[in-house]
């Protein structure tokens, strides 16, 4: 017996340490990523550390961090202040720039903590309920609403507040209301890359046939830059992919197939997704809507191959970074 739980608390020492270091890994990537980019000379210290802690949630859920804050979490309370402490990079960053703003904090925080709120109204009840629903509105309103936005305003870091609400999401659906099936693990496999890229592969003469057709997509003559391609898939496998990954294949599509089977959920979450790209560019942008949403079936297969975010992360990051540096 004793030999057993010394094992298994090895093993997860293990898995601990592993998934330290290769947060420090992930740090340093994107510190190259920055200066690639021309924007990390900019940052100070309190501004790398309030990255760090933004960061760490989305990182340390990818290597299991759930199942520790279940045992700790046991209550209501805890879970919302689990939530509010969610605050901490926002405040890590505004506070040493004298930059606190009360009506962006509390605007934040409301929305964390209604989030939360609603997911505890349907802990244990059957998914989906209408708490998610409600939730995966909230989340949406979130990251589209332009004013939160200048949450962290710095060159490089506009886009930041989407990693707080990434946060939220993951502390709701895998600590609060554990749903099953999201399939966000950081931890890679082979597949993740054999199925991503071969969906890549399908999609891709669709999407160059019909860009340059309906004249949404112009050659960049670039060459073949390797620096800058890898940059912009590193950068949008974490700040874009993996992000919409978890909201319209790991919840989305989950939700939807438990209702009107896998088919139908595919299409559904589909063109969801390309409506969801209708502002770019445009007023309304139905060339864009009409790439995303073709695209959105593409990363769908790949989510319900392997049931992993990161497989359907590495065909949309793919695809974004390729259209980057070689389309505009």
């Amino acid at each position: 017996m004793n030999h057993s739980l010394s094992t298994r608390f090895a093993a997860r020492l293990d898995s601990l340490s592993a998934s330290i270091v290769f947060y420090a890994v992930f740090l340093i990537a994107f510190a190259w990523v920055g200066r690639y980019f021309g924007v990390a000379q900019s940052f100070s210290t309190t501004d790398i550390l309030s990255f760090a802690l933004l960061c760490a949630p989305y990182w340390f859920f990818g290597f299991g961090l759930e199942r520790f804050l279940i045992r700790v979490l046991d209550g209501t309370w805890r879970r919302l202040g689990a939530g509010a402490a969610l605050m901490i990079p926002w405040l890590v960053f505004t506070l040493p720039r004298n930059a606190f703003d009360l009506r962006m904090f509390a605007g934040l925080l409301a929305v964390i903590l209604a989030i939360c709120g609603v997911l505890e109204l349907g802990r244990g009840r059957r998914a989906p309920h209408w708490c998610d629903w409600a939730a995966l509105a909230l989340l949406a309103f979130a990251v589209e609403l332009p004013y939160f936005r200048n949450a962290w305003h710095a060159p490089g870091l506009s886009g930041a507040s989407k990693l707080l609400f990434v946060d939220a999401g993951l502390l709701g659906y895998l600590v609060i209301r554990p749903i099953g099936g999201i399939g966000f693990d950081l931890r890679p496999r082979g597949v993740d890359f054999g199925v991503g890229l071969r969906e890549f592969c399908f999609y891709t003469p669709i999407a160059l046939a019909l860009g340059f057709g309906l004249g949404f997509l112009h050659w960049r003559a670039a060459g073949f830059p390797v620096a800058r391609f890898a940059a912009s898939w590193i950068f949008t496998l974490f700040f874009v992919a993996l992000p919409e990954e978890i909201f319209f294949r790991g919840l989305l599509l989950n939700f939807l197939e438990r209702q009107w089977g896998a088919r139908a959920a595919l299409v559904g979450s589909a063109l969801l997704f390309g409506l969801a790209h209708f502002p770019k560019r445009a007023a309304f942008n139905w060339r864009y809507v009409i790439l995303a949403a073709i695209a959105g079936v593409f990363y769908g297969r790949a989510w319900l191959a392997r049931r992993r975010v990161l497989t359907s992360g590495v065909t949309h990051a793919t695809v974004d970074a390729v259209w980057s540096v070689w389309f505009r």
